[in-house]
Formats: structure tokens, C-alpha cells, sequence
């Protein structure tokens, strides 16, 4: 079987460690665990690997976060890969920082990133697991804040979380998302 896990962030060192670069954080934490490097392909950076048996690619898309669905779509067609097998990690206001919560389906809730990938899927009926980054922001200030980097506090914290999240992907990919949420959700 193949998958598909789809980090999302925004290419480039200006916003590397920005709390909107999150999934970005995770896929290579994974890829590092798993002893394996990105390289640059058509409209992200990914790896591959195998993974119980599975055939696993990473992806970083090189197309900001507001085209994010093109890039998920290419390699999801390139690499035969069904929607049930699409995991997403991304950023959430909503969640306080360091909260993980996978979910099979919702709403994109305002993020950009998830509203093309919708758009371009037509549905929102995929996997995706929301890193919460928290709202520590006054009112018109959220870009300002997904844009931010993290601050001394949540770095105490943010590899043990990070290592948490890839957990995730580890056992989405083992053995699906219904036992995952079970499992995980709450950890």
C-alpha cells in the first residue's frame, strides 16, 4: 500500500521556524528518525521509505501554504495513492499549543492550507492531524502569530510534541485511523 503524508509550511529560511511551519517540523522529524533526507521534486521536497511494509512518501510543498492542495494532488496521482492513505499535519489556533488531534474528516476552520486542499480534493473527507500552536494573539494580529516564531516556553516542549505527532503518522500508517484516534488522541 501506498501513502501519502502531506506536512504543511511555507518553503524558504524566512519561515522555517514558524509556528505555521509545524508540519513541515514533523515530516522531518520523521524523516530523520527514519534515517532518510529530502530532495527537491515537482511542487515539494520529499522522501520516500518503507514502513511496514508500506511505501511511504513524505512531502514539504514547495508551493505556500495557499496551494498546498497542488502539490498534495500531484503526488497523490504519481504515486497511486488512495485518499483513505493521505495523512495531513498541519497548524491549529484552535488547539492549545502542543495539543494533537487527528480527526477523518472537518472543516478547513480558516486555515488556508486546508481550504485548497479541499478545493482541489472536493471533499473534506481526509486524515489530518492538527498541531495546536494555541492564540496567544491580540485581535488582528493572527498572521502576525502563525508567522511568529516560537518562544522560549514552548521550545521546553515543542521536540517532545513533535516526537508525539510522528507517533501518529507511525501508527495511521500501521494500522489506520480509526485505532490511531483511539489510541492517541488525548496523548
Amino acid at each position: 500500500m501506498n501513502f501519502l503524508i502531506v506536512g504543511l509550511g511555507n518553503p524558504g529560511s524566512d519561515y522555517k521556524e514558524t509556528r505555521h511551519n509545524i508540519g513541515f517540523k514533523v515530516v522531518e522529524a520523521l524523516a530523520k528518525e527514519k534515517e532518510v533526507s529530502f530532495s527537491l521534486g515537482k511542487q515539494a521536497e520529499m522522501v520516500k521509505f518503507k514502513f511496514k511494509g508500506h511505501n511511504v512518501t513524505l512531502i514539504k510543498p514547495t508551493t505556500y501554504m495557499n496551494l498546498s492542495g497542488k502539490a498534495l494532488n500531484y503526488w497523490m496521482q504519481a504515486d497511486k495513492v488512495p485518499l483513505e492513505n493521505v495523512f495531513v499535519v498541519t497548524d491549529d489556533l484552535a488547539l492549545p499549543f502542543g495539543k494533537l488531534r487527528l480527526k477523518g474528516q472537518g472543516s478547513a476552520g480558516g486555515h488556508n492550507g486546508l481550504k485548497d486542499i479541499e478545493a482541489v480534493l472536493k471533499t473534506q473527507q481526509y486524515a489530518r492531524l492538527r498541531f495546536g500552536v494555541g492564540a496567544d494573539f491580540s485581535k488582528g494580529r493572527q498572521v502576525d502569530y502563525v508567522l511568529g516564531e516560537w518562544n522560549p516556553e514552548e521550545r521546553i516542549t515543542l521536540e517532545e510534541r513533535i516526537k508525539t505527532a510522528t507517533e501518529f503518522i507511525k501508527s495511521f500508517v500501521g494500522i489506520g485511523i480509526e485505532l490511531t484516534m483511539t489510541n492517541w488522541n488525548g496523548k
